[in-house]
């Protein structure tokens, strides 16, 4: 064969695909990163307000069900628990990058997620990875040679190697230059694939229905979000955000992964508070009107939308009878309502589904029925709630494929 030959070769230069190549140059393999963008690693580049949300503190290792989702989220443990949020914060402390705790255990750059890209570029650089961006992957091939597996067409010309790494990322936001790439060679090569759909998306209503509501587009506010009956209930509390034409924010992208079409979501509006409770004690002292009234107790703009649904909310609440004052209070405690569908791909942060964790080893991420063929990070079906776990699966996952790549 005459072409130049590599270890392995690694398809995207994303967060999983830079870090793999780095961990493997740095075993002393031979390593080509590729990738069709003309910008590295734009989705860390833009998550978390530019800040890069990196991981989170707060993952159990042991328990990845817990805060992944998929066919198999156990599929994930091994990964994760041979490369933990804390090496990477460990890596991210010896490059002197600056970092913070925002919330339930989410870690972010202080300066800029830049400062995360720069130490994976960093990290290749001492690996003596091959980079070459922007440059299109036009053919990928099997091939039957002593020492090659897999021959790769590319605009820089042809290449081989022993190993081919896929980490190509999903479907989420088309306009940074994701595509369907894994999925397709995984299909090429007998690999199986769980459906996908946008995941971390914020969910749409019917126009006529949802017009109440559009009104307060722009408001934000915690509550309590779930789906699902009593076994499969899931629920979190977050800060939700009203669109124009839906709902937002931590809350509803959380909620949207469990989320199944045509189901109900069900919201607590003023979870921190019995509003059955104050607001009968409410019509014993008060002359309000009940819009003032629940005004204290959630935004004021909430409060004035939601009593324009019930002439009998429309008045001061000691008139009121206590049914109307428990109706009102049951509502805002519950409100439930069934989503026409999401924001799709556009707005998803990730994409639920891909690769089928059946067909690949959890130790390796190599698929079972192509020797030298490996899946990592978003296009396995793994996918990690919002705040830094998707991150942390793209390392984890990387370091397990590069520690198994083996050398010629």
């Amino acid at each position: 064969m005459t072409h130049s030959f590599y270890d392995a070769i690694i398809i995207g230069a994303g967060a999983a695909g830079l870090f793999c190549a780095a961990r493997a140059g740095q075993r002393g393999l031979k390593v080509l990163l590729v990738d069709h963008s003309d910008k590295v690693a734009e989705k860390i580049r833009i998550s978390g307000g530019g800040r890069c949300n990196f991981t989170n503190r707060d993952l159990d290792v042991r328990a990845p069900h817990r805060h992944f989702v998929g066919q198999n989220p156990q599929f994930c443990r091994s990964a994760l628990s041979r490369f933990t949020p804390g090496d990477f914060i460990a890596l991210v402390e010896r490059h002197g990058i600056a970092y913070h705790e925002k919330h339930k255990g989410q870690l972010f750059a202080d300066h800029s997620a830049e400062d995360i890209i720069g130490m994976l570029r960093s990290e290749c650089a001492d690996g003596q990875v091959d980079h070459w961006q922007p440059c299109p992957v036009t053919r990928i091939a099997a091939v039957d040679d002593a020492v090659a597996r897999f021959e790769v067409e590319t605009g820089k010309g042809t290449v081989a190697a022993r190993s081919l790494v896929i980490a190509t990322g999903g479907l989420s936001i088309p306009k940074i230059g994701a595509t369907d790439f894994g999925y397709r060679i995984a299909s090429q090569f007998g690999v199986p694939l769980i459906d996908r759909r946008p995941g971390l998306v914020p969910l749409t209503f019917d126009g006529a229905a949802w017009e109440p509501y559009a009104q307060l587009a722009g408001l934000a506010l915690a509550v309590e979000i779930s789906t699902g009956g009593k076994k499969e209930r899931m629920a979190f509390m977050e800060d939700l955000l009203f669109t124009h034409r839906g709902l937002s924010g931590p809350a509803v992208l959380q909620i949207s992964s469990y989320w199944q079409p045509g189901t109900p979501i069900a919201i607590d509006l003023a979870p921190a508070e019995d509003l059955a409770a104050q607001l009968l004690d409410a019509k014993a002292r008060s002359r309000k009107l009940i819009a003032n009234e629940l005004a204290g107790k959630v935004p004021a703009r909430l409060a004035d939308a939601w009593v324009q649904q019930d002439g009998d909310w429309q008045r001061p609440i000691n008139e009121a009878a206590d049914k109307a004052l428990l109706r009102l209070a049951q509502r805002l405690s519950r409100w439930e309502l069934t989503p026409t569908g999401t924001e799709g791909y556009r707005k998803a942060e990730v994409t639920l589904g891909g690769v089928d964790t059946k067909a690949l080893s959890q130790q390796t991420m190599e698929a079972r029925s192509q020797p030298g063929l490996y899946f990592i990070g978003e296009v396995v079906d793994i996918t990690g709630w919002l705040g830094g776990y998707n991150f942390q699966w793209a390392w984890a996952s990387a370091n397990a494929c590069a520690q198994a790549l083996p050398p010629q």
